[in-house]
């Protein structure tokens, strides 16, 4: 996701670690399903996509970056994890101001990363271990470098001219460039940059060096059909689109208005400045026939015996659910199968009462869509800076996941969430590598580094992660949050993380059970039941308060019965019965209803 727009509609709507011990899986009562490991048809309906950020993820040849053979050799990792698929954000030739989110070129991949016969061998490796690889996707806007836009700016007649969004400034004379054309940007600074050479002004959505592409241009559409077969013959299983939602803008270029609350009062950015509505450049109609366009193009490559092998997942952020209904299309014209839900995962705080709203409604208001919840990524700080206290940060991670895995559809979880990274911004402008948020921002925003560190595999020299100077520090936590140390842990987040998923994928109730609410005037626990026909109903308990809470789960079609712990937060004493379910400071429980014997 681009920082911009997520910090923007954060804003828009006012809102800008210590364990708990051993974490208790009890043997199940369920026999594993048939649909354990996703396979063939519609394999991502209760998947677990992991992000692999590859620049920090795990660096094989010592120049202290992330590559593609050091995914390949963490490749058992993710599979004992669970992992259905991993999508990469970009691996593709890139001038990195944004990190990689500025393609030079769509059909390589960056030397700093590899090479194609490297990205082969990693088709190939995880094939073997039954993991998909999803490709990031970057349509809205390609590098300044890319050969595209050296082509568009050589001459106002070049055939690439079109590529890209070009217009006179206001007021245009032989001298002077006059002002933008409209006053499109953002924090302060102009969505629009002068070129000299042929004294037009060209649009950029985000940085300078990111200008964007002309959808109103088939030749574009053309180009980016063609890219994704690229992709989709070396064997992608899909891909994650970048920004959709700005891929247009209003063709009459006017002005935006300025962005205010229900009172009407100035709403203001991150970095202090008015904010302005982005009607004219955000969600335009035209935006679902290019995705419409490019699911037909991706479903074209789908076998007779397997349709729906291969998955779109989109980046958008939607108003309420009838918004994000619309990105999934319709029967007759499709769209994305997984548009990400971030209004569960991005609420930033510990509320029962809006978790539980915004879950039933990704349930019951996306007509049998499957919802994709997102907590986290590479532009967000990560889960302990927007929901720990500093005390119980790993216990409320426990609980975060618990919501990511136990309610229904597919996960997609961020690199490291699973040991529990912490955040951990420069402290110094001069160490800053976000060129394009960091610096700017700085020191109110500190840019995006702090939840791109690399991965804590042990606690030996850079974690485990580079022999050589790694292109981000690795954080002090890496001493003891790595990936080493938990695994010798029962207690550990990684074991967590690991049982939770494998619940996922082996209780049927929890595989695609429907979710209904229980004890729902409680504003301190969160609790639910998964239930699907012909099998036992499964309940989760979440306490969001730091003290012990008990919870009375008879009730919505659950009469009081004997219950089967499957998991629960460590130390926590297992219940007899749904009347009386015992739950501490930020804990976690997950229990099966025992059937009668006939």
């Amino acid at each position: 996701m681009h920082w911009t727009k997520s910090l923007a509609s954060a804003v828009a709507t006012c809102v800008l670690s210590l364990s708990i011990g051993a974490s208790t899986a009890t043997a199940q009562t369920e026999t594993p399903s048939a649909q354990s490991r996703p396979s063939g048809s519609e394999w991502w309906r209760n998947a677990v996509i992991y992000q692999v950020y590859p620049r920090s993820f795990q660096d094989t040849n010592g120049d202290g970056v992330g590559d593609l053979n050091g995914i390949i050799d963490r490749l058992d990792y993710l599979q004992k994890l669970g992992v259905d698929a991993i999508w990469l954000s970009p691996v593709y030739p890139s001038p990195n101001f944004d990190v990689g989110y500025d393609v030079s070129d769509y059909r390589d991949i960056s030397p700093e990363y590899g090479t194609m016969a490297d990205f082969e061998r990693l088709m190939e490796e995880a094939n073997k271990r039954h993991i998909r690889v999803i490709m990031d996707m970057v349509m809205n806007h390609t590098s300044d470098m890319n050969a595209w836009f050296v082509q568009s700016r050589s001459s106002r007649t070049d055939p690439y001219r079109d590529w890209y969004v070009w217009r006179d400034g206001k007021g245009e004379t032989a001298t002077d460039a006059g002002g933008p054309p409209n006053n499109w940007g953002f924090f302060n600074h102009s969505s629009w940059t002068w070129d000299e050479a042929t004294r037009q002004y060209y649009y950029h959505a985000y940085s300078a060096h990111q200008p964007d592409l002309n959808w109103y241009n088939p030749a574009v559409h053309e180009e980016f059909k063609d890219i994704l077969g690229y992709w989709l013959k070396l064997g992608v299983a899909g891909f994650r689109f970048d920004a959709v939602g700005a891929l247009y803008e209003d063709p009459s270029f006017a002005d935006e208005v300025p962005a205010r609350d229900k009172n009407g009062k100035s709403l203001l950015d991150m970095l202090g400045h008015p904010m302005k509505e982005r009607v004219k450049t955000s969600d335009l109609p035209a935006v679902h026939n290019v995705i419409q366009e490019m699911r037909a193009r991706i479903d074209s490559f789908d076998s007779a015996a397997f349709p729906g092998s291969r998955v779109m997942i989109g980046e958008v952020f939607p108003h309420d659910n009838a918004d994000l209904l619309k990105w999934y299309g319709t029967r007759a014209k499709p769209e994305f199968q997984l548009p990400m839900d971030m209004q569960v995962g991005f609420i930033d705080k510990l509320d029962v009462a809006s978790f539980r709203q915004k879950i039933m409604e990704a349930e019951t208001k996306i007509d049998g869509n499957v919802p994709l919840l997102v907590f986290d990524n590479h532009d967000r700080p990560r889960l302990d800076a927007r929901f720990g206290d500093g005390i119980h940060d790993v216990e409320i991670q426990r609980v975060i996941s618990t919501i990511l895995f136990a309610s229904g559809g597919t996960s997609l979880m961020y690199y490291g969430d699973e040991i529990g990274m912490k955040t951990t911004p420069p402290t110094r402008v001069e160490d800053v590598k976000d060129k394009m948020a960091g610096i700017a921002g700085w020191p109110r925003f500190k840019g995006r580094d702090g939840e791109r560190t690399p991965m804590q595999w042990d606690a030996k020299k850079n974690a485990g992660f580079s022999a050589g100077t790694p292109w981000l520090p690795v954080p002090p936590s890496a001493v003891t949050i790595n990936v080493t140390a938990e695994e010798r842990d029962p207690s550990s987040l990684l074991a967590w993380y690991r049982n939770l998923i494998r619940l996922k994928k082996t209780v049927p109730a929890l595989e695609s059970g429907a979710n209904v609410m229980l004890d729902t005037e409680n504003t301190k626990v969160l609790s639910w039941k998964r239930e699907i026909a012909g099998r036992p109903p499964v309940v989760v308990a979440l306490n969001f308060t730091g003290e012990p809470q008990t919870v009375n789960l008879e009730g919505a079609g659950l009469a009081d019965g004997s219950v089967v712990t499957l998991l629960k937060s460590p130390g926590a004493t297992d219940p007899t019965t749904l009347k009386s379910i015992p739950i501490g400071p930020y804990g976690v429980y997950i229990g099966q209803l025992k059937v009668a014997k006939r």
